[in-house]
């Protein structure tokens, strides 16, 4: 499985997770298979809310799942089409957070409790 984790700075496991997807600086890279750990930029860090184009963010890198601290909705549809399951971070870094998703203890984030925004209080389910 591939597992997706928004940081903020790269520490390998002990890196932690950043408080939404969208605008995270980069992205770590798990294979539960490898166990193979990498990092890239969010190449769509930038953009206007509710805008975020997940599949750009990832700069084409295929993944099974995404753990996120929060998440605006269109995000969340746009990777749930893409068969992208994403789970809700419950720990403070990337290592326990994927030991949580392996051992099945991370909540999977439904349309109903993603971010809708921090100006004129959109607030988040996070």
């Amino acid at each position: 499985m591939k597992i997706c984790v928004p940081v903020e700075r790269f520490n390998g496991m002990e890196s932690a997770v950043f408080g939404h997807f969208g605008s995270a600086p980069m992205f770590a890279l798990f294979n539960t298979e490898t166990g193979e750990l990498s990092v890239i930029d969010n190449r769509d860090e930038h953009h206007v809310h509710g805008a975020c184009n997940p599949v750009m963010a990832l700069g084409g890198n295929l993944v099974d799942a995404v753990i996120v601290g929060g998440i605006g909705r269109g995000a969340l549809i746009r990777l749930m089409q893409s068969g992208i399951r994403v789970y809700r971070a419950e720990a403070a870094s990337l290592g326990e957070n994927i030991g949580m998703l392996q051992d099945r203890k991370l909540p999977e984030i439904q349309p109903h409790q993603t971010c809708g925004g921090h100006a004129h209080g959109g607030g988040c389910a996070h």
